[in-house]
């Protein structure tokens, strides 16, 4: 299928999105759009703007990898001694935008976060390929290296130290946890009157659904 063909075919881009073509949960939500995501071979449709602040307030933002979603929350991973990872010890709150270009669709997430078990983040760092592993162990994240050269001579030292065996976990490295009090769903329409739909947290652990301006 075609890319105008695709966009012809999204549910909601032509005749609008309704509070009748949403999921009272927001999660399923996120899992209808982001299945369709895939099906309509989105490059990297898992891709996400983090955006976390300081304890003094000063926000920074960056693209990660959305690693695993359901009921309980949204997952990534990194270092922890990262910018993201000191400012989440300091502030934990974040928010994560995911946007599918090709689809005129966004969603924001919002919520505190916490750190994943060792026991989770164990189980994915070791499914991912070992030279990434590796890689964990070599970059200090976030913190000045002389040259690439430096970085590559690090790589060959660590893989002749975990050659013939499993590479550890580094303790600095692990998954976080966005449990989200909010999610918010664009779907981008003509004149820029987009349309948009906000689901918060209520106090019984259900959701409120409102129409925002666009």
């Amino acid at each position: 299928m075609g890319w105008l063909a695709r966009l012809m075919s999204i549910p909601g881009l032509v005749r609008g999105l309704d509070e009748q073509d949403l999921d009272p949960d927001p999660v399923r939500q996120f899992g209808s759009w982001y299945r369709f995501a895939r099906r309509a071979r989105i490059y990297w449709p898992n891709s996400a703007a983090l955006a976390t602040a300081s304890a003094e307030g000063r926000p920074s933002v960056r693209m990660i990898l959305l690693k695993r979603h359901g009921p309980d929350g949204f997952d990534f991973y990194t270092n922890y001694e990262s910018r993201k990872g000191r400012e989440l010890d300091a502030n934990p709150f974040a928010e994560m935008v995911i946007y599918w270009n090709d689809l005129l669709r966004q969603v924001r997430i919002r919520g505190p976060v916490e750190r994943l078990s060792r026991e989770d983040s164990a189980a994915y760092f070791h499914s991912r390929p070992r030279g990434s592993q590796i890689g964990a162990w070599v970059s200090r994240q976030d913190t000045p290296v002389e040259n690439r050269a430096a970085l590559m001579s690090a790589y060959d030292a660590y893989e002749k130290e975990f050659k013939g065996r499993e590479v550890p976990l580094p303790a600095y490295w692990g998954g976080y946890r966005i449990r989200p009090e909010a999610l918010e769903f664009w779907q981008g329409r003509t004149y820029r009157l987009h349309d948009r739909f906000l689901y918060t947290k209520s106090g019984d652990g259900g959701w409120n659904l409102e129409r925002l301006s666009p």
